[in-house]
Formats: structure tokens, sequence, C-alpha cells
């Protein structure tokens, strides 16, 4: 984290998102959704981009945010 980056809220996870998994940064029990602003819940997280680093509430939000990505 660097001073650029908005300090977690309580209980929300870091995490390095990689293809196909993650890895635990900081324990929690969320992320935040890149798109929406919502708390995923670790246990429910099965959405995320590698390459921008951000999770995903959904496929509809997934979606959305590589939509965003081609333009």
């Amino acid at each position: 984290m660097n001073m650029h980056t908005p300090s977690p809220l309580p209980g929300q996870a870091v995490l390095h998102y990689g293809d196909g998994d993650y890895t635990v940064m900081r324990p929690g029990k969320f992320v935040l959704c890149a798109v929406s602003g919502r708390q995923i819940p670790l246990e429910a997280l099965k959405y995320w981009n590698p390459r921008t680093q951000e999770a995903y509430a959904g496929p509809e939000e997934a979606t959305q945010a590589w939509k965003n990505l081609k333009r």
C-alpha cells in the first residue's frame, strides 16, 4: 500500500489476484467490487481481473469492467 492507496475498511481483505486463484495479503472477510462498490464476502468471490487487480460482485460487473477496458 502506498500513499495513493486508500486504507482498507475494517474487515476488508487485501488480495493479490492471479490466474484462477488469489493470495491473501491482508486477512479479512470481504473485498470491494471495483464496479459497484459492494462488499463481496471472500467465500462468494468468483470474478476478478488479474491484470487490473480488481474484484467484481458478479458476471454483470465483470462484463461491464471488461467493456470499459476496451474503450
